[in-house]
């Protein structure tokens, strides 16, 4: 098995081959030296030297390594990481590495799901990931993945005897705002071409090295790629392919499959990748007019409820790839769930984070949309009410966890602001809208930058600032548009055009590689209308009821869904005025018309799936 970790991003995970680091020859002697040392120590050196005394990371870490004269190392690792507990057990248990570390260095441990401005700035790097510093918080070292006892200690040692960056930090590439709110045309033609490129025809999805359920990617190719049918069958292959990423028993989706097929999966079990998963298999079943795909994604949301929702109904973080840390857990998920249960459960995280609460809301909505599943918008709604109460800041904005460090981060509001426009769109329920809104508020109050906008509010005693990431941004551009037609307000567009004009710096689109389906995503909602579905008639009517029902289930992913109940007046956007009729009836508009009335559920499926075909 591969040894590496990744982020649960929203890009496909990237791994390194490399495992051991790149060391410096003038440190090649160091490792033999050091271990010497240690093995002529007395016993109580011995005994002195037995541990790591680990810090939490902040800003004085930097001032007592300046006065110690000591470096810093940060291990940013996941709770549910096999290779991180590898590393644990094996590298920062080994004398010789032990020394190094209370000798020069201040050690730091991060757990990178409670910090998501750590996480997104390393998110290539791990996980573990393992960072070097200086004292003046330059960096020196980035290194991906688990790293053995006897290279750890080598790089250790050649930073000590000289603290200059090494040849894996390399100077970034400032992006510069793109002067217009869209990617060029040339762009998206180069974007199309090594997103289809780095297609698997042969066992399905992106890239070589890696298999996984890349929500961006299977949602931009599900829906045509912007009207290329043979996208629509590379979705097709990788959902059937990446079904077996679905525990048979428990029904929680693995975070992905190494060995370059589906075959060999790592069995952690992120709260992204469940959200996330159960959304796309609701946008199949809904586009493509297959509900089949709802069993899948109904199994996901049984897991949710069985391993990853607190008493309160809220909901927990992961659950660990091994049942025992650091042991290969291939024979255990062999198992049915009784053997299971006998060996023990794998550890799961029990933080309540308001961003992977905000996923597994939007993650619940599509599958109420898609499958009218009573029990998931009564869990999505669960975990919103509990949000609201525990973690909502002044103004709109959440903070990721009871107690935070540092922060607010900008993943947290975003996802809560992303559910509530879920939860709006499902209900027709108005204060869902106006909680969307004032989350998106929060956004440009607090995390608006000069180009685009940051992964946490700036504060002046930051050692790293913050700075924009582009998956966050492509989230930021989705629920702003979106917003802006639900809510008429010029003020969202404004944040969505601002946002899109980071992603299309030429520098970000490079970064990303062939992993730009979020990025054509945004650029092709933010230069589109939605498809627009106003259902007009009285919430108390069955009648009304059937029609939107049928909106939901039926509708494009990209689609604004109005209940025009005259008790309540018109929806909060009043673009489209609509006579007043004796029965309930549905409208689908799109660009300056509107149809004719549907007055039944069947005929108004018929025409969303005229438009979607």
């Amino acid at each position: 098995m591969l040894r590496n970790e990744n982020r649960p991003s929203r890009r496909t995970p990237r791994i390194n081959h490399t495992m051991a680091p790149t060391i410096r020859s003038r440190s090649t002697t160091i490792l033999a030296l050091a271990g010497a040392a240690f093995l002529t120590a007395s016993p109580a050196r011995a005994a002195e030297t037995a541990t790591i005394q680990w810090q939490p990371w902040s800003d004085s870490v930097f001032q007592q390594a300046r006065a110690q004269h000591k470096l810093v190392l940060l291990d940013l690792e996941a709770v549910w990481c096999h290779w991180c507990h590898v590393m644990d057990t094996v590298t920062y248990a080994d004398p010789a590495v032990i020394a190094l570390i209370r000798s020069k260095y201040i050690a730091v441990r991060v757990d990178q799901d409670s910090r998501p401005d750590l996480a997104s700035r390393y998110e290539d790097y791990g996980w573990p990931a393992t960072i070097l510093f200086k004292w003046d918080a330059s960096e020196l070292a980035r290194r991906r993945g688990y790293i053995p006892p006897g290279p750890m200690a080598s790089m250790l040692q050649a930073f000590i005897d000289d603290p200059t960056p090494g040849p894996s930090v390399q100077p970034g590439e400032s992006p510069v705002a793109a002067p217009e709110a869209a990617v060029s045309q040339a762009q998206v033609t180069a974007m199309r071409s090594a997103f289809a490129a780095a297609y698997d025809s042969k066992l399905g999805g992106w890239g070589d090295i890696l298999k996984s359920l890349d929500w961006d990617a299977l949602e931009y190719s599900s829906t045509g790629g912007a009207g290329d049918p043979a996208m629509r069958e590379m979705a097709r292959q990788t959902l059937t392919a990446g079904l077996k990423l679905i525990d048979p028993v428990w029904g929680g989706v693995d975070q992905y499959s190494v060995n370059g097929d589906w075959d060999h999966p790592h069995y952690e079990k992120i709260m992204p990748y469940q959200a996330e998963t159960m959304r796309v298999l609701a946008i199949a079943a809904s586009v493509w007019h297959e509900p089949q795909w709802l069993a899948p994604a109904r199994k996901i949301h049984g897991y949710l409820k069985t391993f990853l929702t607190s008493p309160e109904g809220a909901f927990y973080t992961s659950q660990d790839a091994d049942a025992t840390p650091g042991k290969e857990s291939d024979a255990y998920f062999a198992l049915g769930d009784a053997a299971r249960r006998r060996q023990g459960l794998p550890h799961v995280d029990s933080h309540v984070y308001a961003r992977e609460n905000g996923l597994a809301i939007t993650g619940l909505a599509a599958l109420y949309a898609a499958g009218g599943d009573p029990s998931a918008l009564a869990d999505a709604r669960t975990a919103a009410e509990w949000i609201l109460a525990h973690r909502a800041l002044p103004g709109g904005g959440f903070s990721h966890d009871a107690h935070d460090s540092a922060g607010p981060y900008l993943a947290d509001t975003l996802q809560m602001g992303r559910a509530f426009l879920a939860l709006y769109k499902v209900t027709a329920e108005r204060p869902w809208l106006a909680r969307a809104e004032a989350a998106a508020d929060f956004i440009n109050d607090h995390f608006r930058a000069p180009v685009g906008f940051a992964t946490a509010a700036t504060a002046p005693t930051t050692t790293l600032p913050p700075a924009p990431e582009a998956d966050e941004n492509v989230t930021v551009v989705r629920f702003t548009n979106m917003l802006a037609h639900y809510s008429g307000g010029a003020a969202y567009t404004a944040m969505a055009d601002h946002a899109m004009r980071y992603l299309a710096a030429p520098a970000v689109v490079k970064q990303q590689g062939f992993s730009v389906a979020g990025i054509l995503l945004a650029n092709g909602e933010l230069s589109t209308e939605p498809v627009h579905i106003t259902v007009v008639g009285a919430k108390a009517d069955p009648a009304a009821r059937a029609l939107f029902s049928a909106a939901l289930a039926s509708a494009p992913t990209y689609a604004r869904i109005d209940w025009f109940d005259r008790t309540e007046g018109p929806p909060p956007n009043t673009d489209v005025e609509y006579p007043s009729l004796p029965i309930a009836a549905a409208y689908l508009c799109t660009g300056n018309s509107c149809s004719s009335p549907s007055r039944t559920p069947a005929s108004l499926t018929q025409k969303l799936a005229r438009l979607t075909q």
